[in-house]
């Protein structure tokens, strides 16, 4: 059977987030499900000044022909997936684009500056308005309070891992995830994953 087409080659994604959010997980998985599927996969990861709390990000290239760097150049973002709303746009500045598809979770983890009173978070109707702004494509998940009501708060990066193939950008099914999470989580896990996953799908399809 002929491999799919991406719509770009390479096609860039970003993830990305605070730490303990567990987006580099979802960037190792999404990479495994595209190899799996025969393409060349290249992740590079930037960490923030703590391992929990500071930003985190992912840079995915996938390409059906060769192995990129694993940096993706300024403005050249195909899809943003942020686990943190503040980091969508943190991001968006230097990777975005006006062709740039943004999924971004709506629940904000507050900084300790702002935990203390001395910096401001901006309200989720802002952060909005400047994402639409930027990019014309955008879908706002709370990700984080779906998660919830399956259980477990950090399984929000599943769910958005989720809205991400269920974006229909990627040559991906749920099969493929089914393989790719089997090898990274306990058997008893599987089923919560792959419903986390579900839902994720459903959520980006409107």
């Amino acid at each position: 059977m002929a491999k799919a087409t991406l719509l770009r080659d390479p096609y860039n994604i970003i993830i990305t987030g605070v730490g303990g959010q567990g987006n580099v997980m979802s960037s190792r998985v999404l990479g495994s499900m595209l190899a799996d599927k025969g393409y060349f996969v290249t992740i590079g990861e930037t960490f923030g000044p703590s391992q929990r709390g500071g930003s985190v990000m992912s840079h995915l290239r996938i390409s059906g022909k060769s192995i990129w760097s694993p940096q993706i150049p300024e403005h050249k973002a195909d899809i943003i997936a942020a686990l943190e709303p503040i980091e969508a746009i943190r991001v968006l500045a230097p990777y975005g684009n006006p062709d740039v598809k943004i999924l971004c979770n709506t629940r904000p983890i507050y900084p300790a500056t702002v935990i203390r009173g001395e910096e401001k978070y901006p309200s989720i109707e802002e952060i909005k308005k400047s994402v639409t702004k930027l990019a014309s494509d955008s879908i706002f998940i709370d990700a984080t309070e779906e998660a919830q009501r399956l259980g477990n708060p950090i399984l929000a990066n599943i769910i958005m891992l989720g809205a991400i193939c269920g974006s229909r950008t990627l040559p991906v099914e749920k099969k493929n995830f089914e393989e790719a999470i089997a090898g990274r989580v306990k058997p008893s896990l599987i089923e919560i994953n792959c419903a986390a996953f579900d839902v994720g799908m459903k959520l980006s399809q409107g």
